[in-house]
């Protein structure tokens, strides 16, 4: 048994997967690296990695965490990665994530999100949410 897994559910540790990035501040080689590590960072409310690996084109000025009702996030599962590599310059990462608002029914999230990495550095651009 993994001890503290990573909530991104890749199987291994969160200090030798996302936390390296959200902690240590190791840059994610990959597109779907960085997706994962946002993911972990939402289960965390970590407000300051997120808009720091949002795209400066899209990124809000704030995500509002302290306003909203508590979300419990439950799961991850990438579903298709296009691109997204080491020398890739653009990346989509498709993946569904499970939450619960508060103490209501769980939910999910079916995102296909776009990544781009300039100057060495991945960011999050934006995405289409599917039914």
């Amino acid at each position: 048994m993994i001890e503290n897994p990573c909530p991104c559910g890749s199987g291994q540790a969160y200090a030798s997967c996302c936390g390296r990035f959200i902690d240590q501040g190791v840059l994610p080689e990959t597109a779907e690296q960085l997706m994962r590590s946002r993911y972990t960072a939402f289960t965390q409310a970590n407000e300051p990695y997120l808009l720091a690996s949002w795209h400066e084109s899209t990124r809000p000025v704030a995500l509002g965490f302290e306003a909203d009702e508590p979300v419990t996030w439950l799961g991850l599962r990438i579903d298709r990665v296009e691109a997204g590599g080491a020398q890739d310059v653009r990346g989509v990462v498709c993946f569904v994530a499970r939450s619960r608002v508060g103490s209501g029914r769980a939910q999910r999230l079916q995102e296909c999100s776009r990544f781009v990495r300039e100057q060495g550095r991945w960011f999050y651009v934006d995405g289409d949410v599917r039914a």
